[in-house]
């Protein structure tokens, strides 16, 4: 996994991905990391908070970095971040994981003001999943956390089709839109 990286790795694969694809411009960064190994707190799995840290946010963080100065430069580009509706609202056994998705969506939202203010013409995009069928619970570390949210996902799991989507319908919007904000879940899930 990219973001899981050094800070050093991902700045380099940035360059180099450019460089081999012999491009004289970066468009789009899509910064879909994440892993959920929810538990109660009180479990004190701290070897997995600290994991949660470097890979969504720090993920984030070496992402951003490995474009903004060419975004800057070249005054456009978009930022595309998966958060999750944990990052909008609490959820007993996800505390920390809640709390990486939350830094994801100030962070994004830092970044369109700033970008706005400096007038560098960055587009961003935060999306909000719900109960999408990814490998993502299979990072759920605590069972009966685990057992709890795969009884959720087989009642109103929805296709990962569906980021697909909202994810080109941002890229494809005008260079002087800005589209912020996704909350994408299936209709059956009171959320």
């Amino acid at each position: 996994m990219l973001t899981a990286c050094p800070r050093w790795r991902v700045l380099g694969f940035a360059s180099r991905s450019c460089r081999a694809r012999r491009c004289r411009r970066t468009g789009v960064i899509f910064l879909n990391a994440g892993i959920m190994p929810s538990a109660p707190l009180s479990a004190m799995k701290t070897d997995d908070w600290h994991e949660m840290v470097d890979i969504n946010v720090k993920g984030v963080l070496n992402g951003v970095a490995a474009v903004l100065p060419t975004f800057t430069a070249q005054k456009s580009g978009q930022v595309i971040a998966t958060s999750s509706v944990a990052g909008l609202k609490a959820y007993p056994g996800a505390a920390v994981y809640g709390g990486t998705k939350w830094f994801v969506r100030e962070f994004m939202e830092v970044l369109r003001i700033e970008s706005a203010m400096e007038k560098t013409n960055i587009r961003t995009a935060t999306i909000y999943p719900a109960a999408i069928n990814t490998e993502l619970l299979n990072t759920i570390s605590d069972p009966a956390t685990s057992a709890g949210m795969h009884a959720l996902y087989e009642a109103h799991g929805i296709s990962p089709d569906r980021i697909a989507s909202v994810v080109a319908f941002a890229i494809e919007q005008p260079a002087d839109t800005n589209v912020t904000e996704f909350t994408v879940g299936p209709t059956t899930q009171p959320w």
